[in-house]
This record gives structure tokens, C-alpha cells and sequence, in this order.
């Protein structure tokens, strides 16, 4: 089974961690966009355009199902890929978590970039699914570029700028922004006691639905016989059988590529790359310390199971 995730940064590693748990022998194509990123600046027509280049240089490698692991992007271009692609490969979009954050009836906020907090789109989801609660929109300005840095010291100073911003009846966060779920361990910190509600572990569980249907419908060449590019794990074995972690291939605006270096300061991103010491990787000044995020459970985000996906 081959799984594609887009996203212009480190947005898709909380869902690319979660598809490794929950199916180590998935193959998995990440595709990023250094080039263009973020994509939150950009206008829609722009952010379809860079989405799509993403996606048909993933779609090379004949992936099962296509990940649109960004709610910016989602929001903006998920039709756009789904023209492209569908029926021959699903895609999976991502939305906010505001519906199952907001079915304990108690107040909530939503965390989200300055480009979504506010937007008709945020307030038709929150009118369809949070009319009967309190909600509080907190905009998080360098919080998403922070994390894509690896930058520890600003993700800390965006996390208690928007915790200083969210009203002390809050019971509940959303994390608008897929980037968010990375620094999950330091939002929760911040808000001693507040449950957050994030979308990787739902989008990856959908994404494996999506993907075992699609292939089951589906006769994939013998290895060797050019299914897919070198690199994208391909292998004679299964490796769902014996219950290793099969291949990542990672390409950076089209181009094959590694990890990017602020990948290695999350437990998500040295999970893909199955070397749980950081240290081993060059320049470990570039990054932030991996002691202060402790390793608090499998995904880092309470009620990370009450997410929301397009399907």
C-alpha cells in the first residue's frame, strides 16, 4: 500500500507519523514545497496551482490515496485535486476539529494562522458545528513558520503569546493548522488542563480506508517492472507481513530530496526516518533540544482521536 501526503512544510508529519503507527508497512511519498512555502500567503488560484504541482509529482509513484494534510490547502484547492485525481486515486482534505471539540458543550477555541482565523470558511464551520458553545477564534501570527524552522525558542514565544490570548473558560482547543500538532506538547503546557483537538489520527485512519479500497480494486505491476521511481520502496517483500516500517521518499518541490533538517526536532519526523537519536544527524545546534519534548504518548495531543477530515 502507497500513501502520498502533501503539504507545502512539516504540516504533514503528524499525519505521516500516525499512518506509520497505525500501518507500519505502508510506503509513504511525502511532497513539500520549500519553494512556495508557506502556502498561507499565497491566493487561492496560487495555493490550487503550487497544491497541484505537489500532488502530480507524488502522483508519479502511483500512490493508493493522496493525503491533502493542510487545512489551508484544503480549503482552497481540495476540489482542484480531487478533479485532477478522482476516481482513479481518493483524496483525503483535512478540516478543523471543530465538531468533535465542540460536542462536549463546553467552550472552546480555535488556534489557526492569521489568513484563517476570521474567514467566512472558519464561520460556516463553527455555525454548522459549534452554534451551541462558546467559541473564541485565536489567530497564532509565526507559529506555523516557527515550527517549519525548527525554531524551539520562537514556537515557544508564539505558544505563549496565543495561550496569553485564549480566555481562561476555555475547555478545549482546535489546531487549525496542521503545523500545530507538532508543537502539541508545548500548547499543552501552556493550557494546563485544556484538551486538544487535532486531525492526523482521523485523516490517517480514513487515508488507510480510502487506500484499502483503492487497492484492492487495483493490480499493481510485479516489483521491477517501473510501478514506481527508485527510491519510492518498492520491495519484493510485504513489509505489513513482517511488521517493519517500509520507505519514505520525499520529494521538495518536485525534486527527490531528504527530510528537511527542522524534520529531526520532532519525535513525528524521527519516526519516519526510524533513527529515534537525534544526535546522529549533523548540526544539532540548527535544532531545537529534543529533551523538551517529552514523549508523552503516541500522537502528543489529547483527544487527538476528535479530529475531522474531508473525505
Amino acid at each position: 500500500m502507497r500513501i502520498a501526503l502533501i503539504n507545502s512544510g512539516l504540516g504533514l508529519l503528524a499525519a505521516a507519523a500516525e499512518l506509520r503507527r497505525q500501518s507500519p508497512g505502508a510506503e509513504l511519498i511525502l511532497a513539500m514545497d520549500p519553494d512556495g512555502m508557506p502556502w498561507g500567503s499565497r491566493t487561492p488560484d496560487d495555493i490550487a496551482r503550487r497544491s497541484l504541482a505537489c500532488a502530480d509529482a507524488a502522483a508519479v509513484y502511483d500512490p493508493d490515496v493522496l493525503v491533502f494534510a493542510c487545512n489551508t490547502g484544503s480549503v482552497h484547492a481540495l476540489d482542484a485535486l480531487r478533479l485532477r485525481f478522482e476516481p482513479g486515486i481518493p483524496v483525503v482534505g483535512t478540516v478543523p476539529a471543530i465538531k468533535p471539540a465542540a460536542a462536549a458543550g463546553q467552550p472552546i477555541a480555535i488556534w489557526a494562522t492569521v489568513a484563517t482565523t476570521g474567514s467566512a470558511y472558519q464561520h460556516a464551520l463553527i455555525a454548522q458545528f459549534a452554534a451551541s458553545v462558546a467559541v473564541t477564534e485565536v489567530p497564532c501570527p509565526g507559529l506555523a513558520d516557527a515550527i517549519n524552522a525548527g525554531d524551539h525558542r520562537a514556537t515557544t514565544a508564539a505558544v505563549a503569546a496565543a495561550a496569553a490570548r485564549t480566555p481562561d473558560h476555555v475547555r478545549g482547543v482546535v489546531l487549525g493548522c496542521t503545523e500545530y500538532e507538532l508543537a502539541a506538547d508545548a500548547i499543552a503546557a501552556a493550557l494546563p488542563g485544556v484538551s486538544l483537538h487535532g486531525s492526523a489520527s482521523a485523516v490517517a485512519a480514513q487515508a488507510l480506508r480510502r487506500a484499502r479500497s483503492n487497492a484492492a480494486g487495483r493490480r499493481r505491476p510485479e516489483p521491477g517492472a517501473g510501478s514506481a521511481p527508485s527510491g519510492a520502496g518498492s520491495s519484493g517483500a510485504d513489509p505489513a507481513q513482517s511488521g517493519a516500517s517500509s520507505a519514505v521518499t520525499v520529494l521538495l518541490s518536485g525534486r527527490p530530496g531528504d527530510l528537511p533538517a527542522a524534520a529531526w526536532g520532532y519525535r513525528e519526523g524521527r519516526l519516519l526516518a526510524l533513527r529515534p537519536d537525534p544526535a546522529s544527524r549533523p548540526d544539532p545546534a540548527s535544532r531545537p533540544d529534543p529533551a523538551s519534548r517529552p514523549d508523552s504518548g503516541a500522537s502528543g495531543l489529547p483527544g487527538a482521536e476528535s479530529a475531522s477530515v474531508r473525505a
